[in-house]
């Protein structure tokens, strides 16, 4: 039996890489973190995908100070706040005043999903159609842990063990146009909504411009709602404020968290079309939900900071400037290296789809020992599916891209050289 040198049980790691003073972090300004051993490492995961802006932004950090000084806790519960109605109504603006009108706060991004499930169903509900009760999900996609959206979880991460409740949930391939359209034509009377990553997290998959249109025309089709999951790809990670600000018809709700508040406080945000809301205002209907921390004051002060801060730094212009530098970066390494066949994502959102040296795609293991090879060469790369991702902040120098890809292809070359691409390591 392994014995911990510590009392924190961490998420996803396993105890025998427990304890280990290289994994764990320290301090963090820019773009780098340091680690109890003293080791300084480049980010190129951007945190868990939300520190979009990099670490130790002043703005951010004082206002979350003024609100923990001026109202320490101030609560949505039963009550409103007015931190918590200026972050809406900034949320709104950013996500489009003409079509979105109300946002209801949570504390994660698996919480929210759990929010917009019950919220369609409820929806539906005071339309007078309770039948419409099921929700439909992406193979492969990822929309937290919670038992909610574990559920809805297009991946199978151990459901069944945990006794997660899937009945009420259906998954189709993405970019699958057939396989929707016959979901729909056997089913569509049941379902709720549709709720689609427009980048799946789970290998960077972008889901199609045809598949997007034929989610709208079956959602007039059949009556569901579209739910635009963007806790990934929100906050300028893919070259616009919300990914799904490029598709030609709006989702009926957009889900958001992770660069929400820059990765410092835990906060998420369902943000409301006005049908949907206004389905609920001429019922004057309660939706049974309520966290004690959803919108209170200091996640929501930072969630306004953010949104400052994000339009001060002109941060959607940096990731339109830096995206294309990666695509680049990315392309060559392709080029230059047997192992790399091919590159997934969107704007700075991306993966690198990699084979071992029989060349199959990277198990698990193996994905592992090559996050574990960029390590000891510098960075922080995030373990994809037979692959690696690299999310780097929005505000990322030239000079760092160029480290970022040099540890990426030196952790590479030094698995093929040592023949230990099958090893796993720390992540």
């Amino acid at each position: 039996m392994t014995r911990l040198d510590t009392s924190l049980w961490p998420y996803l790691l396993a105890p025998s890489a427990q304890g280990d003073d290289s994994l764990c972090a320290v301090a963090a300004h820019g773009h780098r973190i340091t680690f109890a051993d003293r080791r300084e490492l480049l980010d190129g995961a951007s945190g868990i995908w939300n520190t979009n802006l990099g670490y130790g932004n002043a703005a951010i950090a004082e206002a979350i100070a003024r609100a923990a000084r001026d109202a320490s806790f101030l609560s949505s519960f039963r009550y409103e706040n007015s931190y918590a109605r200026q972050a809406a109504e900034d949320l709104v603006q950013a996500c489009g005043a003409e079509h979105y009108s109300r946002v209801l706060f949570s504390s994660s991004g698996g919480a929210a999903n759990d929010v917009a499930m019950k919220l369609v169903r409820h929806y539906h509900a005071l339309a007078g159609d309770p039948r419409r009760n099921l929700i439909v999900g992406l193979r492969g996609s990822f929309h937290g842990l919670t038992f909610g959206g574990f559920a809805l979880t297009g991946e199978d991460l151990g459901q069944r063990v945990y006794g997660v409740d899937q009945r009420l949930i259906r998954h189709v391939t993405p970019n699958d146009v057939t396989e929707l359209r016959a979901l729909v034509s056997r089913s569509g009377a049941q379902i709720a909504a549709v709720v689609v990553e427009p980048v799946l997290g789970s290998g960077a998959v972008p889901l199609t411009e045809d598949y997007i249109a034929e989610l709208a025309r079956l959602r007039k089709e059949s009556g569901y709602l579209l739910v635009a999951d963007e806790v990934a790809t929100g906050f300028g990670r893919t070259g616009l404020f919300f990914a799904s600000q490029a598709w030609a018809e709006q989702p009926d709700v957009l889900i958001t968290s992770k660069g929400l508040t820059n990765g410092t406080c835990p906060a998420s945000a369902i943000v409301v079309s006005r049908a949907v809301v206004d389905a609920f205002a001429a019922e004057d209907a309660v939706l049974a939900h309520a966290e004690t921390q959803g919108g209170s004051s200091i996640p929501c002060a930072a969630i306004s900071a953010t949104i400052a801060e994000m339009h001060r730094l002109d941060a959607v212009v940096a990731a339109q400037s830096l995206a294309p530098r990666l695509t680049a970066a990315m392309d060559a390494l392709v080029d230059r290296h047997p192992q790399v066949v091919g590159t997934r994502g969107a704007g700075c959102f991306r993966s690198l789809q990699i084979v071992n040296q029989a060349g199959e795609p990277l198990t698990p293991a193996e994905v592992a020992g090559l996050v574990a090879a960029i390590r000891r060469c510098g960075a922080i790369a995030h373990p994809g599916v037979g692959g690696i991702q690299l999310v780097p902040a929005l505000t990322y120098s030239q000079a760092e891209l160029d480290e970022l890809m040099a540890c990426v292809e030196e952790g590479l070359a030094s698995l093929v050289a040592t023949g230990s691409a099958g090893q796993g390591g720390a992540q």
